[in-house]
């Protein structure tokens, strides 16, 4: 068995000839900054290559976007350190909790559609049977608007266990994926096609397939299962192959939460769709991005990131000078991250298959400007 250190040992190894070589997809235009600054396509190739390098990064897949277009686009590094396969453009990763945002678009696309109602609480479209009973009362006050902006107070994930409300919904916050469950299962319901394949194949109709985003899946396919890269084990990088007949990504399942399949360069379409507004109204948009939950100062996550509230699917980060949208995902052997600033045009898509997107970030601060 090939050790820790020696895996490292040949990723170097390796990767200074792969990245030296790897599939670039920049177009050749100068790249603008949010901050005035202006970068060549080339010096943040290398500026990425030395952050990959320096933390021991495998692969990635990134995407910038100027006055909302696509500027940039790489993909770089190996899929999988142990054989040193590159990534290329046609390589897939785990979205993760990317995965929520775009769902927060197709719900509100339901909502345009009358398939769905903001404010009518969830319970009266489709009983939830997992509360306890001590939540059952409070549960039948969840609503789509609190679900998307993580007012539901359900838990993250109930990991089969009777789920206990941390609040009374939309008196608080708490992150919950299961709440996002809760209402793709509604959405399913509602339109008759169940919470599986069928639920995907809407969500590509209404939603990938507009925006040109053909591979992005929510459900394995036959494309996922040819160019998914392997994720790398946060603790000690060993590679795994995250595919149904490993155990990982049961065929069918629709997780709203966390089962999107995608890169870069796709994903960036939905981050112009945001910025130019396309695909709803201009007042659907305008209540998908306002701020619908407000961190008071003393809120963990305004003191370590200082993002400032919530709106409908996206985390914010308000100064006077600009709002940025953004979120993280993190199925722990692939992170990602999307941010995007209408009023600077902006945008900026990462996908990862290791657990460095804090280090990527914070690298890419450093050409960039902040990005976080």
């Amino acid at each position: 068995m090939i050790t820790v250190s020696l895996k490292r040992f040949y990723f170097f190894l390796f990767t200074s000839t792969l990245l030296s070589g790897a599939i670039g997809y920049a177009q050749q235009q100068t790249i603008h900054t949010m901050y005035g600054k202006s970068v060549e396509p080339s010096e943040l190739t290398q500026g990425i290559k030395t952050i990959m390098e320096q933390h021991s990064v495998p692969g990635l897949s990134i995407a910038v976007i100027n006055n909302n277009e696509l500027v940039y686009h790489s993909a770089l590094g190996v899929s999988n350190i142990e054989t040193n396969e590159p990534v290329n453009g046609e390589s897939i990763f785990e979205a993760a909790s990317l995965s929520k945002p775009i769902f927060a678009y197709f719900a509100l696309k339901m909502v345009e559609q009358g398939k769905l109602d903001l404010d009518r609480p969830l319970h009266e479209y489709l009983p939830h049977p997992g509360f306890a009973p001590e939540s059952e009362e409070d549960a039948k006050l969840i609503t789509a608007r609190m679900v998307l902006a993580h007012q539901a107070g359900m838990p993250n994930h109930a990991s089969g266990k009777k789920i206990k409300l941390a609040f009374k919904p939309g008196t608080g916050f708490g992150y919950s994926g299961e709440a996002y469950q809760y209402l793709a299962a509604v959405i399913g319901m509602q339109n008759e096609v169940g919470w599986k394949e069928g639920l995907n194949d809407l969500f590509q109709k209404k939603v990938t397939g507009p925006l040109g985003m053909p591979h992005s899946t929510f459900v394995w396919d036959d494309y996922i299962a040819e160019h998914k890269v392997y994720g790398h084990d946060e603790d000690d990088g060993t590679p795994k192959h995250r595919v149904p007949s490993e155990g990982y990504w049961e065929d069918g399942v629709f997780s709203a939460y966390s089962s999107l399949h995608s890169e870069a360069k796709e994903y960036a379409q939905f981050v112009i769709a945001m910025l130019k507004k396309e695909g709803l109204k201009q007042e659907t948009f305008e209540e998908m991005l306002k701020e619908h939950t407000h961190f008071d100062e003393d809120n963990p996550l305004r003191k370590e990131v200082g993002q400032t509230g919530w709106g409908l699917g996206f985390a914010q980060k308000r100064t006077p000078e600009m709002t940025m949208h953004m979120h993280t995902g993190n199925n722990h052997d692939f992170q990602a991250y999307v941010m995007f600033v209408p009023e600077k045009k902006y945008g900026l898509v990462v996908f990862t298959n290791c657990a460095k997107m804090i280090q990527v970030v914070s690298g890419l601060s450093e050409i960039l400007g902040p990005q976080f």
